[in-house]
């Protein structure tokens, strides 16, 4: 029975189909999600946040069982801000495992009240990362069939 509010957190640097898909496959189990974009300035981003929040709200077309936000500091503090209960992740690899697993196990030990619930991605996005992409963008590669049409374009222009 779906009755919670999912939280997916990332850099979305940029977002790309496999985020996609966990958003929609997350829609499938939760009455909401709540895309969370990570302030993190430890990272040298491609896209500000700002522009990440916008192209993902072009992307979700007023869903409105789906929210972009953004936030910064602990994920766990955030989740129970938002009267959240579970922190959705997408898996690639055993090597995302370890260390979502070690996250999760941390975020557990701080609030014993939030739960992360780690999706596997589909096997055409088994591959994928926004570092991928935007290494195939800065080389002029085509990347049509790795984000959503919006997002190749505004890799497009960051990159001419």
């Amino acid at each position: 029975m779906k009755n919670h509010i999912a939280i997916y957190p990332g850099s979305f640097d940029p977002i790309t189909n496999g985020h996609m898909d966990i958003i929609r496959r997350g829609l499938e189990i939760f009455d909401r999600v709540i895309i969370a974009v990570a302030r993190n300035s430890e990272k040298n981003s491609l896209f500000s946040v700002q522009e990440r929040l916008a192209l993902i709200n072009r992307l979700i077309d007023n869903n409105p069982q789906l929210e972009v936000d953004t936030f910064d500091g602990l994920l766990v503090n955030y989740v129970v801000s938002r009267d959240a209960s579970v922190i959705l992740r997408g898996l690639r690899a055993v090597s995302d495992f370890e260390y979502e697993f070690q996250l999760a196990q941390m975020n557990r030990s701080i609030s014993q009240q939030v739960e992360t619930l780690f999706m596997m991605t589909s096997t055409q996005n088994a591959y994928l990362s926004s570092s991928i992409v935007k290494e195939v963008a800065s080389l002029g590669g085509d990347i049509e069939k790795f984000v959503p049409s919006p997002v190749a374009e505004e890799l497009r222009k960051k990159f001419a």
